[in-house]
């Protein structure tokens, strides 16, 4: 059977739900497909749960602080089950609530591996799809581990899907993914080894606030190893022991669970691209500045599956915007991702936009860096939280804000003031003279400039 459309989009996520509905807003006929239940990694498997989860981790974390000095007794421990059941109220309901409203707007809901028969056509199953456009919005899907037994551990999907939380668990992975599934595991009560390969942790965020966190981590306690390649892992009766390689010594680590928390690529693999005649590299599709193909013009792109931009749910939506803009013909519109903010939603948690002080210098930019460990400011010191900081870069003569790098308290919302700033070019002494409520993670603002 083949059916005819105007656009056929591929992913239910956050870019793909907001390109179908605009573009048939705009009176374009419309279908949607996806081989995964509607809804996309950030509701269903990234983003969102990850949140919930974290929410009952918040004050455990804070009783435990706030318990050295005196405030506090024993801090309680989380009812992992009970977290999950509460969980499944954000993400149950999504899948059906998504697929109907996309139906009742007059879109096409279709289920299944989308894959290019030609490039002006994809295929569900037996069904062929003819449109005048394409938009690959598929998302991303856990990175594969060149390792043994690399089929033994579980994705980051199914770590936010445990109904039972493991007393062992081994991270394998040093980036977002592992730093936040370490803080919320320990808090629930886990014994936590983390495995990173590199001799950094978190590479995208400014190193000096990357080792307070760190150091953070250490005390929880995480047992952090860096410079240790996880080489292999197999099965011990009831458990799993993972064989690692540090700077030639053979280390071994026994857990309940391992996970794979090394990081996700786009989810590319079944659209068999080559026969769309649509390019592609290790970091998605390869498009231009409208986000279309480079090499076939009936492809556009979106979200994670881009070569371009950062995987951030942020960058989907503007990507969205900019597709729908120009499919509807409503302007030729390009992308512009400048002041946007990416976290890591540790306990505190660590945040950054902007140029990092090496891409600065690179750019041959002269600037001043305000840097500074601030455990001691009030907004750290009334929660007992050691682990706050900032670094600054602030442009010489004109004063513009080319990054922000915080870690602390309130840092994932604070960034969000800087994010502005760099957004809509207001500059440092403009954003130091605003009067923000104190005493709030706001109000420190004035004194990071």
């Amino acid at each position: 059977m083949t059916r005819s459309f105007d656009i056929v989009v591929v992913g239910t996520g956050v870019a793909g739900t907001a390109i179908a509905k605009g573009c048939r807003a705009a009176g374009l006929d419309v279908a949607i497909v996806d081989e995964l239940p509607y809804g996309g990694t950030c509701q269903l498997r990234g983003c969102d749960p990850k949140k919930v989860l974290r929410a009952a981790a918040e004050p455990v974390a804070a009783m435990a602080q706030l318990g050295e000095v005196g405030v506090f007794g024993e801090p309680a421990v989380p009812d992992w089950r009970a977290m999950m059941a509460f969980k499944r109220r954000f993400t149950d309901p999504v899948t059906p609530s998504k697929e109907a409203s996309l139906a009742e707007a007059g879109i096409a809901t279709l289920h299944g591996t989308a894959r290019f028969v030609s490039p002006d056509a994809m295929a569900v199953g037996d069904t062929v799809l003819q449109a005048g456009h394409f938009v690959l919005a598929a998302g991303s899907r856990p990175a594969d581990l060149p390792i043994g037994g690399a089929d033994l551990l579980l994705h980051s999907d199914g770590f936010l899907d445990l109904e039972r939380l493991p007393r062992r668990i081994a991270l394998v992975g040093g980036g977002y993914i592992a730093m936040e599934f370490a803080h919320l595991a320990v808090r629930a009560g886990a014994e936590v080894t983390m495995l990173q390969r590199g001799v950094r942790l978190l590479a995208g965020f400014d190193p000096d606030l990357v080792d307070l966190l760190v150091e953070r981590t250490h005390d929880l306690p995480v047992d952090v190893r860096v410079g240790t390649a996880v080489t292999s892992v197999e099965r011990t009766g009831d458990g799993y022991r993972v064989h690692a390689d540090q700077e030639g010594r053979s280390l071994r680590f026994d857990a309940d669970l391992v996970v794979h928390a090394a990081g996700r690529v786009p989810n590319l693999g079944g659209l068999d691209l080559e026969a769309g005649n649509v390019a592609a590299g290790k970091r998605g599709v390869e498009v231009d500045g409208h986000l279309r193909s480079t090499t076939n013009p009936r492809v556009f792109a979106a979200g994670d599956a881009v070569a371009s931009g950062m995987p951030l749910t942020p960058k989907a939506s503007h990507d969205a915007e900019v597709v729908v803009a120009n499919l509807t013909g409503r302007a030729e519109r390009r992308v512009d991702y400048g002041g946007m903010p990416s976290v890591v939603f540790s306990l505190p948690p660590l945040a950054s936009v902007g140029l990092q002080e090496e891409e600065a210098a690179r750019q041959g930019l002269r600037f001043r860096v305000n840097h500074a460990v601030t455990g001691g400011w009030f907004s750290a010191r009334r929660l007992n939280e050691p682990c706050s900081g900032h670094k600054v870069l602030v442009e010489e003569g004109t004063g513009r804000i080319l990054g922000a790098h915080l870690v602390g308290p309130h840092a994932d919302e604070v960034i969000n003031l800087f994010a502005l700033a760099i957004r809509h070019g207001i500059a440092a002494d403009r954003l130091a003279e605003t009067p923000f409520a104190y005493p709030t993670g706001g109000s420190d603002v004035a004194s990071m400039v």
